[in-house]
């Protein structure tokens, strides 16, 4: 900053022998020194010499293209894209659209401005001809005519168009010079800044530009014009070609990426895009933070179509500590936290969000430059915030009515309900893994930021918002574990009155059964003691019948003894 005061003291004290173009070219001499010096603070004292020589020479073009690759070298690129926004692709359809949309309306205004520019070149007095050829006297007789048919014929055109046709013509060989390097550099500030449709259009017109002035200085040369003391490549320019191919090269294959991923979303196939947004998001070069925090609430959307409410609610947190009015982030997490019952979460977000749309109607314009791009329009504003005031009515209604503490966590970790105590704990660690507050700024370091944001506070705003999510999972394992351990100490009783009533119904049968045998055992001896005195009634009857024949027998004289074999007739 002190090598720059001597040339602000110029600017104060200026000769009167020196012209304002003069002192421009002095501050840029100066400039270029502190340029080639390569420090920080060089660089930041020739921004300085720089404005003050943009301030006497508006237009100087060197200064303006010093100014803005300081600008670059500092990583301002919000700066550089403010300073040359009118080159950007995007900010030409938007104008070209908003023409085409107040056309009507403007037609007649540019009506009045065409009469307004009309300008009258044949007056009605009358015309002589005596010095004029034959072909003029012919027209003048003829003007002349008209005058008599009409004395006030008057011939108009727009100055304007004229005008703009002859800068144009002027201007049409400075142009491609001129514009070379605004190309180059918007392009590269375009990219850091996640204006990636821009930044290959812009890059590309860039190198397109800078082949066909090669192209026209190697064909204007003689064939001795191309020795190496006459023609000698310049490293800085051979070095910004290089960068700008391979920051092209980057670009394209972001793009190409990205738009597989969308196509893999649009069709239904969640999985698929999220591997590929994932690709995206971890690959090993660094992404610009607006870039990046699109993918982060497209993969967002891509894990609320697979269910996977954690990982969604994750993401819409990381694409609002890089953007922190993401209308369409703050929007997917009040479904997200409303989906599963978690009201004064969502009633936070949608108080924000209510903020924002009033901040946009005070402002009058969507927040951030006129650059960067949103999901909805300005006009979409109004009938958004009465759908979202009666939305928070009905919430808090909700919220009063005892659905407070009603979460549904199994929405939240990914299970259904009456799931396995293996499930959720496998769930759990992997949602903890992934989720742990140690692992909330992991994406950062993978970010393009530019100077003007706070590195500390964006690391406390992950930090806490990870430190949020990691306790509301740690509450969600703790309820459904605590249902779990209760099915399965209801299981548990429900298996041992089982278990006793079986055992009951077993004694009960086996008492009956002894009952059973009790009768048939007593049955059994009645019914032998029976037999037994029958045999015995029934012996005693047979013997005596025998011993009265025997003596019947002996009477009669037959003395012989008859052979009796008792064992056979004993019963």
């Amino acid at each position: 900053m002190a090598v720059s005061s001597p040339c602000l003291g110029l600017a104060e004290k200026k000769q009167w022998w020196l012209s304002d173009k003069q002192m421009a070219i002095r501050y840029v001499k100066d400039a270029k020194c502190l340029i080639g010096a390569g420090r920080e603070n060089d660089v930041v004292s020739a921004l300085n010499l720089l404005d003050a020589a943009l301030i006497l020479a508006p237009r100087f073009e060197q200064a303006l293209e010093l100014k803005a690759r300081s600008l670059l070298c500092l990583r301002r690129y919000k700066d550089v894209v403010d300073m040359l926004q009118e080159y950007l692709p995007s900010m030409r359809t938007t104008l070209s659209r908003s023409g085409g949309d107040d056309s009507s309306s403007g037609s007649e205004n540019s009506s009045q401005q065409f009469s307004r520019e009309q300008a009258k070149l044949l007056a009605s007095s009358s015309y002589s001809s005596s010095s004029s050829s034959s072909s003029l006297s012919y027209c003048s007789s003829s003007l002349l005519e008209l005058q008599n048919h009409d004395s006030s014929f008057n011939c108009f055109f727009s100055v304007a168009d004229l005008k703009r046709k002859i800068m144009a013509g002027l201007l049409c060989k400075r142009c491609e010079k001129e514009s070379q390097w605004r190309y180059v550099v918007l392009g590269q500030a375009a990219c850091h800044l996640g204006l990636l449709e821009d930044a290959m259009v812009l890059l590309q017109t860039g190198k397109r530009l800078a082949t066909a002035a090669s192209r026209r200085e190697s064909t204007g040369r003689s064939e001795d014009g191309f020795s190496l003391p006459s023609f000698p490549v310049l490293p800085t320019t051979t070095t910004e070609a290089d960068t700008t191919a391979a920051l092209l090269s980057h670009v394209k294959l972001l793009l190409r990426r990205r738009t597989a991923a969308l196509a893999a979303l649009d069709a239904g196939l969640p999985s698929e895009a999220i591997r590929l947004f994932t690709k995206i998001l971890e690959g090993r070069r660094p992404a610009p933070q607006t870039f990046l925090a699109q993918c982060f609430l497209h993969r967002s959307s891509a894990y609320r179509a697979a269910g996977r409410t954690a990982d969604s609610i994750a993401d819409c947190n990381r694409t609002l500590i890089l953007d922190p009015t993401c209308i369409q982030a703050l929007e997917t997490r009040a479904h997200l936290f409303e989906s599963i019952r978690c009201l004064p979460d969502c009633l936070h977000d949608l108080e924000h969000l209510k903020l924002l749309y009033n901040s946009i109607l005070r402002d009058r314009k969507l927040p951030g430059p006129a650059w960067k791009r949103h999901n909805v329009q300005y006009r979409e504003i109004p009938g958004k915030l009465c759908a979202l005031t009666a939305r928070i009515q009905k919430l808090k209604q909700r919220v009063a009515s005892g659905e407070k503490n009603n979460v549904d966590y199994y929405g939240l970790i990914g299970l259904q309900r009456g799931c396995l105590r293996s499930d959720l704990e496998r769930a759990h660690l992997l949602l903890c893994l992934k989720h742990t507050p140690d692992k909330a700024t992991g994406f950062l370091d993978r970010c393009e930021l530019g100077n003007d944001f706070d590195m500390e506070s964006i690391r406390d705003r992950a930090k806490m918002s990870g430190l949020f999510l990691y306790r509301l999972l740690q509450k969600g394992y703790s309820s459904i574990m605590t249902t779990i351990m209760d099915e399965e100490a209801a299981e548990k009783q429900r298996k041992r009155a089982a278990a006793i009533q079986t055992q009951q119904q077993q004694q009960q049968q086996q008492s009956h059964a002894k009952a059973i045998d009790e009768i048939e055992s007593k049955q059994e001896e009645i019914s032998g003691s029976n037999s037994t005195h029958n045999k015995s009634v029934y012996q005693g009857v047979f013997c005596r019948d025998l011993a009265v024949v025997g003596n019947l027998l002996s009477q009669v004289g037959f003395g012989r003894p008859i052979a009796v074999k008792y064992e056979a007739l004993s019963c």
